[in-house]
Parts: C-alpha cells; structure tokens; sequence
C-alpha cells in the first residue's frame, strides 16, 4: 500500500528490513546501542561488526532519540538506530512518537531521501502491534504533512499480520 503526503510516498510492505534499498534502514535499538537480538541482531549479521563498532563509538542514546552509524554490507548506506521505549515504562507513546520524528529529522539533516522502518518495540519490547502502527504512523504522516525533504518512507513488517494492521491504521489516517 502506498500513499502520497506532500513530496513523500508513504508506503507499507512486508519483508526483509536488511535487505531494503533506502539511504537508511531503521534500527529498533536499546539505550546502550547493543545490538544482539531482534531486528538489532539481524542488522549487524548481515552488515557486519562495523556497525556495532560504530555504535559503541556513539555509547548510548536516550529512549525516543536516534543516531546514525554506516550501514557496513547492507545495501542501506545508513541505519538510524532508534531507541523506542519498552511497554510498561510509562510515556510510551510520546517515546514512540519522538523515536519516529527523531529518526525523520536525522535523515533529513543528513540529506538522505529514503527511509525504511520496522515497527519499533514491538518485539522484546513489548509494545502491541496496533498501537505500536497508530503512534509511529500518526508522527510520520504529521510531520510528512508539514513537509519533507525525504521522497520516500517505508514501513517494512515482517510478517503479513503485522502488515495488514499498518495498512488499516494507514488508511484510517488518509481519509
């Protein structure tokens, strides 16, 4: 599904994040940039320790930030690492939002034109999947709307279940 906000077309798909083609994927990162499990894992598997190595350099980055390492052999040239909160913290929302808008501005001061997300907490995290898809939706497309310098943004699931829940909150957000 694919939708146009001002210059940006929105888009939802399901697949491989890793083997996405944007100027950057997105990370679902913890606060200490280590990357073991998850969508972190899978990351530096298939883009190398450089990755890692990278974001030890950086340290750390609070919930609901992002930073920015090399996207080592993946064929993003970038991967935003976005620090989404866990479920039950408190504020997760506003985090969530704010992991979204972050990564957003991120690769706009960086130049990039393409992006690619996963659905950020929703895995160890424990953030649920319908919420999860109405808060980094909403934040996306708000700030789409006031303009982007970004061509593209795309929400990579991993699974048709998942898919299909950002497809109907996206719809919802169109109208």
């Amino acid at each position: 599904m694919k939708v146009r906000f001002g210059n940006t077309d929105l888009e939802i798909v399901m697949g491989d994040l890793t083997l996405r083609t944007e100027d950057a994927i997105v990370n679902a990162a913890n606060e200490h940039l280590q990357h073991g499990g998850g969508v972190a894992g899978a990351i530096v598997r298939r883009g190398g320790a450089v990755i890692q190595s990278e974001s030890d350099a950086i340290g750390h980055c609070p919930v609901g930030g992002a930073v920015i390492t090399s996207g080592g052999a993946l064929p993003a040239r970038h991967v935003i690492h976005a620090v989404g909160p866990r479920w039950g913290e408190g504020d997760e929302a506003a985090k969530l939002a704010s992991a979204v808008t972050s990564s957003l501005a991120l690769a706009e001061a960086r130049g990039l034109r393409s992006i690619a997300f996963p659905a950020i907490s929703t895995g160890i995290f424990g953030y649920p999947v319908g919420e999860a898809s109405s808060v980094m939706l909403e934040a996306c497309v708000g700030r789409l709307r006031k303009g982007s310098s970004l061509s593209r943004v795309v929400f990579c699931l991993l699974d048709a279940p998942a898919a299909r829940v950002f497809e109907d909150t996206l719809k919802g957000l169109k109208a």
